[in-house]
């Protein structure tokens, strides 16, 4: 195959058909891909297998030797083993793409498998996957963030193209970077919002989804529409004595969210007066209520 074309329609297989696995091995088969063969280590795995891509469960090595793109999606901690696995146990891997959706991996993991002839590409879709049903509909517009070798990326831009998808290229060096960016806002974004409704659960709120739903659909409109300028609450305000009364009332209730909210709330003080939306005595009033040293 020709690095530089459009890749034609190929046989996939995927190495670990759960969440993320079998909904791209899926999107690549409505896209004219075939889907030959794929493996899983759990139930539920093999049951996506089947349900979702077609295939009855096979070993790693029947994918391998079935396939002419192979898509590893493992748990990262996982992807180096497998792809030393690969390699070490002299697996025909000549003009074969290899493709993993690790965010925070780039090229140098695939290396042993490139030297043994593969052609490797990182495809990371930027998506949070649950398992359901429509996790396949909600890539459809979504970003990947993209990185391949300089022949490669017309195949790169190709696939996720054909999987629905916007490919934004990562410099292989920036790949940690650009996946703590990511995971900052989503996973720990995740947990603001179940610790908020657990908080106002104490305290007698019913419905405590649908008392945040608005606030923080109209924050997150703001801030991709305005980033830090709109910023909205009492750090931008220089409400000392209310951020005083909020870690108070926490660190009575739940002293580990205490921790988390004076660290954000520094954080937040701190870009507020970078911003210019901060004066510097506002600041030096929050440093007291929270207790340390912002710019250290």
């Amino acid at each position: 195959m020709d690095a530089g074309d459009r890749p034609a329609r190929l046989a996939v297989g995927v190495l670990g058909a759960g969440r993320v696995g079998s909904v791209l091995g899926a999107a690549l088969a409505q896209a004219g891909h075939r889907v030959v063969a794929a493996s899983g280590v759990s139930d539920a795995s093999h049951r996506r297998a089947a349900e979702r891509l077609g295939v009855r469960p096979s070993p790693p090595d029947e994918v391998v030797a079935a396939a002419q793109l192979i898509l590893l999606t493992v748990p990262d901690d996982a992807l180096p083993d497998l792809v030393g696995g690969l390699a070490g146990t002299g697996a025909d891997l000549r003009g074969k793409l290899l493709v993993h959706t690790s965010g925070a991996y780039g090229l140098s993991v695939l290396e042993p498998a490139a030297r043994a002839g593969a052609l490797p590409l990182a495809l990371h879709p930027v998506m949070t996957f649950t398992g359901r049903d429509d996790d396949l509909n909600r890539i459809t517009g979504i970003s990947f963030g993209v990185t391949a070798p300089e022949p490669l990326r017309p195949v790169a831009e190709a696939l996720v193209i054909e999987m629905g998808g916007e490919p934004v290229w990562i410099a292989d060096s920036d790949r940690a970077l650009y996946h703590a960016a990511l995971a900052g806002a989503a996973n720990h974004m995740v947990t603001l919002i179940a610790e908020s409704q657990e908080l106002l659960r104490r305290i007698g709120v019913e419905h405590a989804g649908r008392m945040l739903g608005p606030l923080l659909g109209a924050a997150l409109d703001n801030v991709l529409r305005l980033g830090i300028t709109g910023l909205t609450g009492p750090v931008v305000r220089g409400d000392a004595g209310t951020v005083r009364k909020h870690v108070d009332a926490l660190i009575l209730a739940a002293p580990e969210a205490a921790d988390a909210y004076v660290a954000l709330a520094r954080l937040t003080a701190d870009r507020a007066l970078a911003a210019g939306l901060l004066k510097p005595e506002e600041a030096e009033r929050l440093l007291d209520a929270l207790g340390g040293n912002i710019w250290t």
